[in-house]
């Protein structure tokens, strides 16, 4: 009886961190598309236009403008 209740414990145990691990990705993931649009994107449209590039600048902060618009709010 003991071992099957340490076999159990065993197999909710492994269930549990499997999540953890599974929420962990999913953290780091947004994590890093929040570091993206907040940081990295603005830098390369300003980038692109210190450099002439704004024919290529224009457009891109059009699409981000529109994504951003659409996209729903969690």
């Amino acid at each position: 009886m003991i071992m099957l209740l340490t076999i159990l414990f065993m197999v909710c145990l492994f269930g549990f961190i499997g999540k953890l691990i599974g929420f962990a990705f999913k953290f780091s993931w947004s994590m890093i598309k929040i570091a993206f649009f907040l940081v990295f994107l603005p830098f390369i449209l300003v980038a692109l236009v210190v450099g002439g590039l704004v024919y290529i600048a224009f457009p891109i902060l059009v699409v981000a403008m529109i994504i951003g618009l659409l996209a729903k709010e969690v």
